[in-house]
């Protein structure tokens, strides 16, 4: 316990390791007692918080010992949340997370997911499982994750939680795990789609966190045609143009992210505008601080109005009609002069006429500089 406690400070913590710390805690978390056991898992929990700690953590065992530490103590909460919590740091590390894997960690902490009531060990084991699908490319455990019998489920279960700290680790979860395409389409079979709108709808009011996940989830699912309009189908517009008009850039981000996925449908493009999404895209395109906001929002309009919307909106009576058609043409004018407005504000004449008339590397390097959205390879939207 007192190495375990020493642990929490990260001076001390880097003594306690290179003190051989590290092994004696993972010693001690084979104990046959709980309480030993138990300290032991704090322990590696407080030390794998920082970078340095967890790949030797990993070389002395201690991710098997942790993973163990879920089957031999299947009823001892305070031993299950440290050692869910210990391997979620774990899992962050790319490396780490492959050992996770190697060792039954998915198996085990989708097991907790499922059977566990606990919202200390949920929130610990959602937070696990959504690192080790953080990886993208770099390893398998995305899918992994997703092939593991009743995972999905689970943690679309868990964003009914009352846990506002398990609601928002298990929608990073789906949200990460939404970058594989078979997992996409498993998470909308296990009623994600359902779910994570129902999330949006209730989580206008909570900690950012919760937010961005939320949006990101729904962005995630909506690369997909039939996850796009069931989103919108489901009443998904209205809580997304909701999150659009937070002043939360990694929030706004996400919901801009999800309503331009989700305008490539005509269908959905007129809800967005029925639903006064229109003015708060524009807002974003020209006002918010983020790079990313801007572009994605410019192209959310972009693809409202690219003439694919008009005759759906159009449909009613000739008195309708008329108010829709004055509604409808004030909205994509207002649309097209910002998207004029956000495109100019890449255009430096004098650079693109130095750079047109020498083309000399420096010149176009500078004009390339200026155009570049670094964010924009990472953005995840549905194929053409």
């Amino acid at each position: 316990k007192a190495i375990a406690n020493l642990s929490v400070n990260p001076k001390v913590a880097k003594a306690v390791a290179d003190q051989g710390g590290i092994a004696i805690l993972t010693n001690m978390a084979k104990s046959v007692n709980r309480l030993v056991a138990e300290e032991a898992a704090g322990g590696l929990w407080n030390l794998s918080v920082g970078e340095e700690h967890k790949v030797a953590i990993a070389a002395a065992g201690g991710v098997k010992a942790l993973v163990d530490l879920i089957f031999r103590w299947p009823a001892g909460t305070g031993v299950l949340e440290r050692a869910a919590g210990a391997l979620a740091n774990l899992a962050a590390d790319d490396k780490c997370s492959l050992e996770v894997a190697t060792a039954g960690g998915i198996h085990a902490l989708v097991t907790l997911a499922r059977s566990c009531k606990v919202e200390g060990v949920l929130e610990q084991a959602a937070r696990a499982l959504a690192n080790l699908a953080a990886h993208g490319d770099n390893n398998n455990n995305n899918a992994a994750v997703g092939q593991e019998p009743g995972a999905l489920e689970a943690l679309v279960q868990l964003t009914h939680s009352p846990s506002e700290g398990v609601r928002q680790e298990a929608a990073g979860a789906l949200w990460n795990l939404s970058f594989d395409d078979r997992n996409r389409e498993s998470i909308a079979s296990a009623g994600g789609v359902q779910a994570l709108v129902s999330l949006c709808q209730e989580c206008l009011n909570a900690s950012d966190g919760l937010q961005e996940r939320a949006a990101g989830a729904l962005w995630g699912l909506s690369v997909s045609e039939a996850n796009s309009i069931a989103i919108g189908r489901e009443g998904g517009v209205p809580p997304l143009i909701a999150l659009a008009q937070s002043e939360v850039e990694d929030v706004h981000e996400t919901a801009a992210g999800a309503l331009w996925n989700l305008a490539f449908y005509s269908c959905n493009s007129l809800r967005i505008v029925e639903e006064g999404g229109v003015p708060v895209l524009v807002h974003l395109c020209s006002s918010s601080h983020s790079k990313m906001a801007r572009f994605m929002a410019a192209l959310t309009l972009a693809y409202m109005f690219d003439g694919r919307m008009d005759e759906v909106a159009l449909v009613g009576t000739s008195s309708q009609g008329s108010s829709k058609i004055v509604k409808f043409e004030g909205a994509r004018r207002l649309a097209f002069k910002h998207i004029e407005a956000f495109v100019l504000t890449f255009s430096d004449p004098q650079m693109f006429s130095t750079a047109a008339s020498s083309s000399g590397a420096a010149a176009l390097s500078q004009v390339a500089d200026a155009l570049f959205i670094q964010e924009a390879g990472h953005l995840r939207c549905r194929p053409s």
